[in-house]
């Protein structure tokens, strides 16, 4: 592969193979990688590590590593090291089956925490120091400068911190991505901190490239591979109805004059109901939407590209291999209405609350309160992780979670008496849509919001079951603000892992 990518002359000669990149990265060490929602991360170093994990632990040494990123990444990645056993800890995000099978068997350990957090605290010193950073870019500049690829998520902070780096070129990424990118650089620590000067959700603020001492940099790689590329299921009848009920109320609140014209800047979680949002907004009436996001999907995508949408902020993409298509064909169109930030910026808490986004995010379970499980299944099985769910739901202007009423063909019902684990509470939620209907639990204090979320939200075959348990909870709880039955509150749960089914 050539080297025209790489303009500065002192990194050219620093060109090496992925497994002698790889061979720099010792067991034990803390390894920061780049990568968000299948995008940007490193190619072909993790998988040259894993190789060589794979082959120590074939000798009966001892080989794993702490592995950071910006979110979930690839198979490539999170696939490769997970199933030679050889990450010891994993944050903040992951969606790889094989690095899950392993966290819920006890043999990995996942820390979750919300993505606004993870800069922030790696800069805090809470966790090891970074001993390595790989990350992908898509070129380098004459003066060293790094332009970022597909995502940016915690470039900024693993080549700040990380004592020696590992740069992966890639060729795939279109050279077109060059000016995409606004790299803030105006954070501080505590007690230094100033205000992020973000007013618009379009604004920029920083730089077009991602800055490294070029001293740190040990060793660049060559690539030339593409990002993971899902595709989304077309929206299904339950999905275009949790569409169109969050569509219509948004509607009515512009009627009512609590919303303008063009909403408030859009966020929205990855998955096939958010996407079906996205979709239904295309054809809603609406104009001129704008979109302060951590993720960018086909739906925004095609937003875009019908002048719904008038400008994206984000960290990376989610994109299918039409969409990414769609993408690289019409760089030059994206690039005047997209906008990548580091992870730090898309998901700051005081940015998302000024701004007012509304935050659109999938969930697991709801209770009665209003109380959301968006990781867990069972209470116990970690699914993913919370993500920037969390980030926009307690800042945001409106946090709306979405979910089909039942899973399981119908022997779970997503809203239960009490969830199985919170990652998001009752004072954070302010409407739950599902296929049946949309509860506005905005003033509501906790029987009311019960009784909307039963009447709008439940599966009828779980309806009368549920407003059961309420009724009888309101009259023998031991205390009637938040009336629970405890021996009851979990059966639905202990009642499916018994028998497959949640139905009394």
């Amino acid at each position: 592969m050539s080297v025209e990518r790489i303009l500065d002359p002192r990194l050219r000669e620093r060109v090496v193979s992925a497994e002698h990149a790889a061979s720099l990265i010792q067991p034990g060490e803390t390894v920061a990688m780049s990568g968000f929602t299948g995008s940007g991360y490193p190619k072909a170093v993790p998988q040259c590590l894993a190789q060589r994990i794979e082959q120590a632990h074939a000798r009966g040494e001892e080989f794993r590593i702490n592995l950071l990123t910006g979110a979930s990444t690839a198979p490539e990645l999170d696939g490769a090291l997970a199933k030679v056993d050889g990450i010891a800890m994993r944050m903040p995000f992951q969606s790889d089956p094989d690095a899950r099978k392993r966290i819920n068997a006890g043999k990995l350990d996942y820390l979750d925490i919300h993505l606004s957090h993870v800069a922030q605290h790696v800069w805090f010193g809470f966790y090891n120091e970074i001993d390595t950073a790989v990350v992908e870019v898509s070129a380098i500049h004459a003066d060293g400068s790094l332009v970022p690829s597909t995502s940016v998520g915690n470039n900024k902070t693993w080549l700040d911190l990380a004592k020696k780096v590992i740069i992966e070129v890639n060729a795939w990424q279109p050279l077109g991505m060059d000016g995409m990118h606004d790299v803030y650089y105006g954070t501080a620590l505590p007690p230094h901190r100033k205000p992020i000067p973000l007013v618009r959700g379009d604004d920029r603020i920083g730089q077009t490239t991602l800055r490294c001492d070029p001293d740190k940099i040990a060793a660049v790689v060559l690539t030339h591979a593409p990002d993971r590329n899902s595709p989304f299921n077309p929206p299904d009848a339950d999905s275009q109805r949790i569409a169109g009920h969050l569509i219509e109320f948004l509607k009515h609140e512009v009627a009512r004059g609590r919303l303008p014209a063009n909403l408030l800047p859009l966020q929205s979680g990855v998955g096939n109901i958010p996407n079906a949002v996205l979709a239904g907004l295309a054809s809603s009436g609406f104009r001129d939407l704008e979109a302060f996001t951590e993720v960018i999907q086909d739906g925004m995508l095609e937003l875009l590209r019908t002048g719904v949408l008038r400008y994206a902020s984000c960290t990376g993409f989610a994109l299918s291999p039409v969409a990414t298509e769609e993408f690289m064909r019409n760089i030059d169109f994206y690039r005047q209405r997209i906008i990548m930030r580091s992870q730090e910026v898309s998901n700051h808490p005081e940015l998302v609350r000024r701004l007012g986004c509304i935050g659109m995010n999938g969930m697991i379970e709801a209770d009665i309160y209003g109380n959301i499980n968006s990781t867990h299944v069972m209470g116990s099985s970690i699914m993913n992780g919370i993500g920037g769910s969390g980030d926009f739901a307690r800042n945001g202007f409106l946090s709306v979670f979405l979910s089909p009423s039942t899973a399981k063909n119908g022997s779970i019902s997503s809203i239960v008496p009490m969830v199985s684990h919170v990652d998001h509470t009752e004072h954070d939620v302010a409407v739950v849509v599902t296929e049946q209907g949309l509860a506005d639990l905005r003033g509501l204090p906790p029987r009311a919001r019960a009784r909307t979320l039963i009447a709008n939200c439940v599966h009828p075959d779980f309806r009368d079951q549920l407003s059961d348990y309420f009724e009888r909870a309101c009259r023998d709880s031991y205390g009637k603000h938040t009336p629970h039955l405890l021996p009851e509150a979990l059966s639905w749960h202990q009642r499916w892992l018994d028998t497959g089914t949640m139905k009394a």
